[in-house]
């Protein structure tokens, strides 16, 4: 079946899809090394057999049961110093579509990459970025999201799929055109330097901003504090209420505390 991307500028336009295939982001970026893919390329697999997160981590996803897709971009407007502005882009519009076509409600985003209903993780994103001297060169956008998967290996803390939520089944490639639609909206946002809006809007549906919770340095010791912000070069930013200092961590340089 060809995927139709009605109402978007450029995202989707063209659309590779590829019945199996290891990882889209793989598939992407090796396209990425042979030519100059149209800005906006998606590639889109029903059973994607090797699917990676952030730093390596697996992504597990059940044949046809899930969205697994990359979309090319070339993002030159953006320094490298800017690059987490990705993330917000691309994280919103996976929120805004969920909101508005699945009417859910309880969506947070966990800093950096992940989708959460709750506790419990929705999705996940994986931006793999070709950076020159100055600026992003492209971009590779990775989405996994659980769609009808309804058991999970037991290595997966706390995964929950729409499915699991509205207790039906979904047609994945009806959900593709919306997803990409809601993205393209926030990326424009983002090309046209709306940055403060986009944040704002990112910080409203952040994952336990404000709320006093444990958290684990990379050296295994433990501190209360509560997450304020997302500084300008997207390191989280936490009060520490033991010194009542902030703290800014990078990416691993903090584990967040597990809800069943």
């Amino acid at each position: 079946m060809s995927l139709q991307i009605p109402n978007t500028l450029f995202i989707g336009k063209v659309v590779i899809h590829l019945p199996l295939i290891k990882s889209t982001n793989k598939y992407a970026i090796n396209l990425l090394a042979k030519s100059k893919p149209s800005n906006g390329t998606v590639v889109f697999t029903n059973n994607q057999t090797e699917g990676r997160g952030q730093f390596g981590t697996s992504w597990e996803s059940q044949a046809g049961q899930n969205m697994t897709l990359s979309i090319i971009v070339y993002p030159s407007f953006l320094t490298v110093n800017q690059q987490f502005n990705l993330n917000l882009c691309v994280a919103l519009g996976i929120i805004d579509f969920l909101k508005s076509d699945r009417n859910l409600t309880g969506l947070r985003i966990k800093w950096p990459n992940d989708i959460y209903h709750g506790n419990k993780k929705l999705g996940g994103i994986l931006i793999q970025n070709t950076i020159n001297s100055t600026s992003i060169k492209s971009s590779v956008i990775g989405i996994g999201l659980n769609v009808n998967q309804t058991t999970f290996s037991d290595k997966l803390p706390n995964p929950v799929s729409l499915a699991t939520l509205g207790g039906s089944r979904y047609d994945v490639e009806q959900l593709v055109p919306g997803i990409l639609q809601a993205i393209e909206y926030r990326y424009l946002q983002l090309k046209a330097n709306k940055t403060d809006l986009l944040l704002t809007d990112y910080l409203e549906g952040l994952y336990l901003k404000d709320i006093p919770s444990v958290f684990t340095r990379q050296n295994g010791i433990s501190f209360k504090g509560s997450i304020q912000t997302i500084n300008a070069i997207g390191q989280l930013v936490v009060l520490n209420h033991e010194t009542n200092q902030l703290e800014s961590f990078n990416l691993k340089e903090i584990k967040f505390p597990m809800y069943d």
